[in-house]
């Protein structure tokens, strides 16, 4: 076991440690062993009972608001101090509130001290009151008209929709769905063959975001979507998945941190489109549960709700699994990278079968998907040099047709089994 983000090793007693109980309190919580140097060994607390009374005295005193922890003193003669996430955040060691990287204890930027006082608040930074008065809604009346049938935007529709209220007027949702406004938007460049090739570069921003989606959707389709004509018969063909796109856009519009001034940013390939959205996942979902089939959970709730009654986005947690629906019949899959500050979804071209050159067919004919072969078992037949042979399987192995397991001597390959 090795430190971590959840685990710190303390040798001593110093007030350092309260830094890592402020961060524990903050975010995720955690584990701080006293008793174990850097190295992760043993160095036994010479009275454990009189150290477990200063240390419960010391976040007591020092700690503000007060934090859930617990002690234990286990028989090596370590203490466990065990650290839970609170409700009433932030919480503060001498005025700061601290957070964790990676193993590294750190003070919380405004930003991110901004976002503790309205977790602390159960309030989302969408919930707070806007500053202006003169915001104008052509294009959510729209959207109302053409999917509801409501004729006309007024008060009680506002109120409905949680954007307005008598008291505090707009909310920052609101602000956000206004036809004109203050926030970032979205960035779209279309690339050539690589990323020094640019065909078209364009920026949404100052809009309803509701407009930021259409016109993302168009450009998507004048680059991924075409007509062919058989007979009396017209075919769309989609070359990235349209359910899959709008899934990834609507997703990043309603999911993305809207206190960062990043943009979103769509870039567009030849053979995959790529979303970037500003703010990584909540803390309350992990990283399995957001690629699962109910991960979702709204960061921006009146957003979200305003979405889903727009049939624009499923409410219930489903836009990840329904983009990896759109590709079930794909060789090529979406990827999704999520880190502490950004998601990353990447759509591939949509290919229901492989294409192969005359070479890489005769070296895929001597692979199996449940056997694994030897680069020496693969040269008795392979009618190709070695080093041309291990070109062809590095080329299989990028397109992920072939997997290549263990190292050295112990290096085997076998068919991908999604073929």
């Amino acid at each position: 076991m090795k430190e971590n983000k959840n685990l710190e090793w303390k040798e001593k007693m110093t007030p350092q440690y309260l830094k890592t109980v402020s961060a524990f309190s903050n975010y995720e919580g955690g584990i701080i062993v006293f008793g174990m140097n850097d190295q992760g060994k043993v160095v036994p607390i010479s009275n454990p009972e009189e150290l477990c009374l200063n240390i419960e005295n010391q976040i007591n005193d020092n700690i503000h608001p007060q934090p859930e922890y617990s002690l234990e003193v286990l028989e090596n003669a370590t203490i466990e101090l065990h650290v839970q996430k609170g409700e009433h955040t932030p919480y503060r060691y001498k005025g700061k509130a601290y957070k964790r990287n990676d193993t590294a204890t750190i003070e919380v930027d405004d930003l991110e001290l901004s976002r503790l006082i309205l977790e602390g608040k159960n309030l989302e930074f969408e919930e707070l009151p806007s500053q202006k008065e003169d915001l104008t809604f052509s294009t959510l009346a729209e959207y109302l008209r053409q999917t509801l049938g409501i004729q006309e935007m007024n008060e009680n529709v506002l109120k409905s929709l949680e954007l307005y209220d008598k008291h505090q007027k707009y909310n920052l949702a609101a602000e956000i769905l206004a036809d004109r406004n203050t926030f970032p938007g979205i960035d779209v460049a279309v690339f050539g063959k690589d990323e020094n090739i640019i065909w078209k570069r364009v920026s949404f921003v100052n809009q309803s975001i509701l407009l930021q989606y259409d016109q993302v959707a168009q450009i998507y389709k004048e680059q991924y979507q075409y007509e062919t004509i058989t007979g009396f018969e017209r075919e769309k063909i989609e070359l990235v998945p349209e359910v899959a796109f709008r899934e990834a856009i609507a997703n990043a519009l309603i999911h993305r941190v809207w206190d960062s001034k990043r943009n979103i940013q769509v870039s567009m390939f030849e053979d995959r489109i790529e979303i970037l959205s500003p703010g990584g996942l909540p803390s309350e979902i992990t990283k399995e549960e957001f690629l699962g089939k109910h991960g979702s959970v709204l960061r921006n709730r009146i957003l979200g709700n305003i979405f889903f009654r727009l049939k624009l986005v499923e409410i219930f947690g489903t836009g990840i699994y329904r983009i990896r629906q759109a590709y079930e019949n794909s060789i090529t899959q979406p990827t999704f990278l999520i880190s502490e500050h950004s998601i990353l979804i990447a759509l591939p071209l949509f290919k229901d079968h492989i294409e192969l050159s005359e070479d890489e067919s005769i070296i895929c004919e001597q692979l199996s998907p449940t056997r694994i072969h030897t680069m020496s078992q693969i040269m008795k037949i392979s009618p190709f040099s070695r080093t041309k042979t291990r070109t062809i399987l590095n080329h299989l192995i990028e397109k992920n047709i072939v997997e290549k397991t263990g190292v050295g001597r112990s290096t085997g390959y076998l068919l991908s089994k999604s073929i």
